[in-house]
C-alpha cells in the first residue's frame, strides 16, 4: 500500500472550509467512490491555519501515480501548497461501531 497526504494552505484562495465542505456533499465523494486503485480517502480541515486537506491510501505506489480527479485544486485554484507520498508499513481496523467508514465527517452532518 502507498499513501498520500496533501494540505492547501487556503489563505490566497477566497475559498473557505464550509464552500469545501458543500463541494465533498455535491460532487467529490461521489466522483472518488469510482478512482480505481484508492483504498480509502479522508478530507481534513484545520480551521485554526485555515487549511484543507486529504489522506489517501493507494493499493500501489503506482496506483497513486495515475490522474486523479482534480476538482478542489481547479477551485480552491492552486495546486496543494504540501504533498508527500509514504510507504504504507502496517494496518489494523479496530473494533468499533461504525456500519461502514462512507460519508462520515462534519460534510455529512456527524460529529467530530
Amino acid at each position: 500500500m502507498h499513501a498520500v497526504v496533501v494540505w492547501w494552505d487556503l489563505a490566497a484562495s477566497g475559498r473557505t472550509i464550509e464552500d469545501l465542505r458543500q463541494f465533498l456533499r455535491e460532487e467529490a465523494v461521489d466522483r472518488f467512490a469510482g478512482v480505481e486503485g484508492l483504498v480509502f480517502k479522508a478530507w481534513l480541515a484545520d480551521p485554526a491555519e485555515n487549511r484543507w486537506g486529504a489522506v489517501l491510501f493507494w493499493e500501489s505506489a503506482e496506483a497513486a501515480a495515475r490522474p486523479i480527479p482534480a476538482r478542489a485544486a481547479e477551485l480552491i485554484g492552486y495546486p496543494p501548497s504540501r504533498r508527500e507520498a509514504f510507504d504504507v508499513e502496517a494496518t489494523v481496523e479496530g473494533p468499533h461501531s461504525l456500519e461502514g467508514l462512507s460519508r462520515l465527517g462534519l460534510a455529512f452532518g456527524a460529529g467530530s
